[in-house]
């Protein structure tokens, strides 16, 4: 038995059928993921195009859209999340969303591809309904050190805009391979 559906057996008391959580799995990675490579390629495209600092708008403003579309269109919560936060106001992880990036840490640290991690489980809701919540890491590739990697080696007019755009900025330090941070889903069941 898998890991995820043992955790929500266990969450649930066995209640929870066999494959109802591999199915909300599967069905939730075909609508989400695909978001995953259009903003990597706006990113890129914008990088190569028209620099690096232009492509903080797409970062800020781009991404989170893409991401409420595909969220209105399916009535899901989609966003992303870090422990290291640019944007403190959209990317604070709750407290299961703060499990998972720790434990999604410990499982990179232990030799885990990060592009592979992943977690969804359904779990209890603050208002006690069942939700199916999916968390899939988020690795820095190498086009993202050029505004995550060490702030030291950041070219001083690119700090100055994450730091105009970002002003509680946390998302420096990153090398390739690195957990950027997660996306995280929440849909009703």
């Amino acid at each position: 038995m898998n890991r995820i559906l043992l955790a929500a057996l266990i969450a649930w008391g066995g209640c929870v059928q066999a494959g109802e959580v591999d199915g909300l799995l599967e069905r939730t990675r075909q609508e989400v993921l695909p978001v995953l490579p259009k903003v990597a390629g706006m990113m890129k495209h914008t990088v190569e195009t028209e620099g690096v600092a232009a492509a903080i708008p797409v970062c800020k403003e781009k991404a989170p859209e893409l991401m409420a579309e595909k969220a209105a269109s399916l009535g899901w919560k989609i966003r992303r999340v870090s422990l290291k936060p640019r944007n403190a106001q959209r990317a604070t992880p709750d407290a299961w969303e703060q499990a998972q990036l720790e434990a999604f840490d410990r499982r990179r640290a232990a030799g885990e591809d990060p592009k592979g991690i992943e977690v969804g489980e359904i779990v209890a809701a603050a208002d006690g309904t069942r939700v199916f919540r999916y968390m899939k890491a988020l690795p820095v590739a190498p086009v993202c050190v050029q505004c995550h990697g060490e702030r030291d080696a950041l070219a001083p007019e690119l700090r100055a805009a994450i730091e105009q755009a970002y002003p509680q900025d946390r998302a420096t330090g990153y090398a390739p391979g690195d957990l950027r941070g997660a996306l995280s889903v929440t849909r009703p069941l």
